[in-house]
């Protein structure tokens, strides 16, 4: 079955954004590549059951595995070793991105605090947007009672090769919340 958000992107994102940019062809259109979902863990290292608990609740809201990352190098200053756990990760790719994006977008954004819409100014220069959360009780399938310690995630979505300009509409008109300039 094919996602919702992926039937939009096909019947009425891409031939917008043709026409707003004068492309000829529906393949010049960007399309999202991935998106990675990285929350890192700042007490890891005193306390493995934050790791564990962090890797439940990322595998319950991206529907798909997450995996436990690793410094890389030590880091005195922050109490950090080679090789200790500081956090997880999960690339989501295909059926599963469109599907994690459409409940970020239609049930989580709307369910934060005080919300204005997200920040349009968070795309590098090469088109990709970064979006950072500072809690993790906003999906759905976390059971609030059940958070042992509030974290926070920064999503990346990642476009083929694009412009900030293009991404931004691509975003927009898929229903992403942009913040008024």
């Amino acid at each position: 079955m094919t996602p919702r958000l992926l039937e939009k992107y096909r019947n009425e994102v891409t031939p917008a954004v043709m026409q707003k940019f004068g492309y000829k062809n529906r393949f010049q259109v960007p399309r999202i590549k991935k998106i990675v979902i990285n929350m890192g863990i700042n007490a890891a290292t005193h306390d493995m059951k934050l790791v564990e608990a962090a890797q439940k609740d990322m595998t319950a809201i991206a529907g798909q595995k997450a995996v436990i990352t690793k410094a890389k190098k030590a880091i005195s200053n922050f109490k950090i070793r080679k090789g200790l756990p500081v956090g997880c990760m999960v690339t989501l790719r295909r059926a599963k991105m469109y599907e994690f994006l459409d409940r970020l977008i239609n049930v989580a954004i709307p369910k934060i605090r005080d919300f204005r819409g997200v920040p349009p100014g968070s795309f590098d220069h090469h088109g990709n947007y970064t979006l950072g959360l500072t809690e993790q009780a906003i999906f759905p399938e976390i059971e609030a009672d059940k958070i042992t310690k509030t974290q926070g995630m920064d999503i990346t979505i990642t476009f083929t090769i694009t412009t900030k300009e293009v991404a931004y509409e691509v975003l927009k008109l898929l229903g992403m919340p942009f913040r008024e300039a």
